[in-house]
C-alpha cells in the first residue's frame, strides 16, 4: 500500500500540497510515483509563473509513461526544486520529501476542494 501522510491536501490527479503559512509545497504522491515507475525527468515551471488549480503546470516522465502535473492550488511559483533537475529519481526515493514547486497561495479556500488523507486513501483503493 502506498504511503499517505496526514495533514496534507490531496487531489484526484495524485498531487499533494503541504501548506506552511501562505505557501504550498506541491508534489506527487507516493501512489503516483509507484504507478509511474522509475522517474527520469521532471518538467517544471519557472519562478514567477502563475499556476491555477486544475491546470497543468509541468510533467513527470518515467521509463513507462509521461504524466501531466495538475496544480491542486492557484498562485505564483516562488521556488522550484532544482535537485530534481539532476536527480529526478528523488521522487521515487521519497515522493513526500521531494516537493516539485513552492507556490505563494492566492486563494486558500481552494484547499477546501481537496481531499484529506483518509479520503485520498479511499480514492486510491
Amino acid at each position: 500500500m502506498a504511503k499517505v501522510i496526514e495533514g496534507l491536501y490531496y487531489s484526484e490527479s495524485h498531487e499533494y500540497v503541504r501548506v506552511e503559512g501562505d505557501f504550498g509545497f506541491v508534489g506527487i504522491t507516493d501512489y503516483a510515483q509507484h504507478a509511474l515507475g522509475n522517474v527520469v525527468y521532471v518538467d517544471m515551471p519557472e519562478v514567477d509563473d502563475e499556476v491555477s488549480a486544475g491546470e497543468e503546470f509541468g510533467a513527470v516522465e518515467s521509463v513507462k509513461a509521461a504524466s501531466d502535473l495538475i496544480s491542486p492550488v492557484s498562485g505564483t511559483v516562488v521556488e522550484v526544486n532544482e535537485a530534481l533537475e539532476d536527480e529526478p529519481e528523488l521522487l521515487n526515493k521519497d515522493a513526500f520529501g521531494n516537493w516539485i514547486i513552492k507556490v505563494q497561495l492566492s486563494d486558500k479556500s481552494e484547499l477546501d476542494d481537496l481531499m484529506d488523507a483518509a479520503a485520498y486513501e479511499a480514492c486510491c483503493k
